[in-house]
């Protein structure tokens, strides 16, 4: 930032109010440390509410970001997580929340949800955020849930598991099946749907405890490459009723979006995980600044990549101009 700043005074000085030169990385450091995040996050709220409007009838992803960075020396879950929320469909980021270690997450993730409005969207997360607590908070939010079932559910998930090996034979006949596929970059993935009505399927105390619960789906996945295949088989619970599998296909698939679009980016484009910010709030405040930057690069209408756009803003401040009032 000082060696941008310094390359660019006199342009700086026609644009801003720099009484006392330059700031120094002390300066910056002890700024970025001090500054209460919620300021910075009412921007990335404000921003996010003048492009999208409202998030009903869209998918909400929430997912949890590890800042390797800021804790080198952690491993596994411990560490510095930021806790996402991300709209798929525009592809942009409108909350976050800081955990300390992954498993915090079950914490955070109604605190973060009570911030947002969430009325009639879709909101799916991973196994982490499959509670019955949280199932119960997003259903009084009048929002839908996707949550990812696996081991810290057994009984649940044994219950699922039961009813489409029961259920195996007719599903295809009943059409309660979707399949896809992609090729991509030497990479060809295959994936299978399966729907189940839950009411029929689960037991009555479990139909009791996860509020709301109406489809039960199974996800066969398939990744080929020249060197290898894998497959792997995913299981779900969701609020939403009278949809097709194809639907369920498709918002399972829609969710890795914030691992593609803006965790990738933040560690690629940004280099996240190079920085060493670590006092106060810096990793929060820098955090947000990156969201608000990937936003608007983004938004830049032009061919380039993300990554391209960043550098051109670099080296033209017209482009970069441009940029920050799109």
């Amino acid at each position: 930032m000082v060696d941008f700043a310094y390359s660019r005074e006199e342009w700086l000085n026609e644009v801003l109010e720099l009484p006392n030169g330059i700031p120094s990385h002390d300066t910056f450091n002890r700024v970025l440390s001090m500054l209460d995040p919620k300021a910075l996050k009412e921007c990335l709220d404000k921003e996010g509410k003048a492009l999208l409007g409202t998030i009903s009838g869209k998918q909400l992803a929430i997912d949890g970001k590890k800042v390797k960075g800021v804790s080198p020396g952690s491993k596994g879950s411990k560490g510095l997580w930021i806790l996402n929320a991300w709209v798929c469909e525009n592809r942009l980021c409108i909350g976050q929340r800081k955990v300390n270690n992954k498993s915090n997450e079950i914490r955070a993730i109604p605190k973060l949800l009570e911030e947002l409005a969430i009325e009639g969207a879709l909101v799916s997360i991973d196994a982490i955020g499959c509670q019955q607590a949280i199932a119960r908070q997003i259903m009084s939010q009048k929002g839908d849930y996707l949550l990812s079932v696996k081991n810290n559910q057994k009984d649940l998930l044994s219950q699922i598991k039961d009813s489409f090996s029961l259920h195996a034979k007719s599903l295809e006949l009943e059409g309660r099946v979707d399949l896809s596929w992609e090729y991509q970059r030497g990479r060809y993935e295959e994936r299978s749907c399966q729907i189940l009505p839950a009411r029929q399927m689960l037991l009555a105390e479990t139909l009791e405890q996860w509020e709301g619960v109406k489809t039960l789906i199974k996800i066969e996945a398939s990744r080929r490459t020249k060197k290898k295949t894998s497959r792997e088989t995913r299981y779900y619970i969701s609020s939403v009723d009278g949809q097709p599998p194809k639907y369920f296909n498709r918002a399972t698939r829609g969710h890795w979006g914030i691992e593609n679009h803006l965790h990738w980016h933040l560690d690629v484009t940004f280099n996240e995980d190079g920085s060493r910010a670590r006092k106060g709030f810096a990793p929060q405040n820098l955090s947000l600044l990156r969201k608000i930057a990937l936003h608007r690069l983004s938004l830049m209408p032009d061919k380039r990549s993300i990554k391209r756009r960043r550098f051109v803003a670099s080296l033209d401040n017209e482009y970069l101009i441009d940029l920050i009032s799109w």
